[in-house]
């Protein structure tokens, strides 16, 4: 039986073309569970991350048009509220759905923190786009007045630029592993963890930023000594040349195929990118196998019958 980490995507549980109401939230949230169950059936010992890129963008348009009576809320405590909402909420589905199969395990959701460096190249550089769109005869006053730095999305408009620093370590370590050693179904390090760094007396102070969850992952997976990683996402297979003419999808990489195609640019930076980055460092790190695909896809992928495994050679 092996211990693996499933990072599940924002958009699995929040679709596009969805409105995003809880009810579509707690819908999706059942049916994204479904291979996740048959994985604790089979023995398996779970722990689950998450993504929370489209609730975390409502959450900001909340606080816009609110700021003008209550008190605006910054980011890290934005991810701590959605780690403890979207946590209950995946929390409770995967406890009905086990209790209706017999199933007698515990399912706890975490408030958990990622320490990051606080000289981080992303702090001084910031690029990661979050909140709503606006126009641009706005930004000079956003600038001004709140201190933000504010770059055009393209294709969208104008919008807020944060930093993303990369994950170092889970602040709740031990408690994390022990829970997990102990049988227990983790959720954990939800939307990519809390950033925190340490001062020069070793106290934590909260950053302004958001981690990429795929990064969190690998390092969740690797505190936990597991044997895989799965990151489920909104395709069914990663691809080289994506959009041309020329598209391969990949059913099989090495580690050394995705440290070329990476930095070959094959995956860019918004999208597949800190997928492979986050494959390449927990297989550095001596876990055994990724796979990537789509939640609908996991059990078919798992068969080697869809998605994208990488492994060393």
């Amino acid at each position: 039986m092996k211990k693996i980490v499933i990072a599940l995507g924002g958009n699995a549980i929040s679709r596009e073309f969805e409105e995003g109401n809880i009810h579509e939230q707690f819908a999706n949230t059942r049916r994204a569970l479904v291979p996740v169950v048959q994985l604790i059936k089979q023995g398996h010992r779970i722990c689950l991350t998450h993504g929370n890129g489209p609730q975390a963008g409502n959450m900001l348009i909340r606080v816009e048009e609110s700021r003008h009576r209550v008190p605006p809320i910054p980011l890290g405590v934005i991810v701590a509220d959605l780690q403890g909402g979207m946590g209950y909420m995946i929390q409770q589905t995967l406890q009905n759905k086990l209790h209706a199969r017999g199933i007698n395990k515990q399912v706890v959701a975490l408030v958990t923190q990622m320490l990051v460096n606080r000289d981080d190249p992303s702090i001084l550089n910031p690029t990661k786009f979050v909140g709503p769109v606006f126009s641009k005869e706005q930004i000079a006053e956003l600038i001004e007045t709140r201190g933000w730095q504010v770059r055009e999305d393209v294709g969208r408009g104008w919008r807020r630029v944060v930093p993303s620093p990369l994950p170092i370590e889970l602040v709740e370590r031990e408690v994390v592993v022990s829970l997990f050693e102990s049988g227990v179904i983790l959720l954990a390090c939800g939307g990519g963890g809390i950033p925190v760094f340490r001062d020069r007396t070793g106290k934590l102070e909260g950053v302004d930023a958001v981690i990429d969850k795929d990064l969190s992952a690998a390092v969740l997976a690797k505190a936990l000594v597991a044997d895989a990683l799965y990151i489920l996402t909104s395709i069914n297979q990663v691809a080289i040349h994506f959009a041309t003419p020329l598209q391969q999808n990949i059913s099989k990489m090495t580690l050394q195929q995705a440290r070329q195609w990476l930095a070959e640019g094959h995956f860019p930076a918004g999208s597949m990118g800190p997928k492979i980055q986050a494959a390449i460092h927990f297989l550095q790190a001596g876990g055994k196998e990724v796979i990537i695909t789509s939640t609908e896809q996991l059990i078919p992928a798992l068969q080697g019958k869809s998605g994208t495994r990488i492994y060393k050679e």
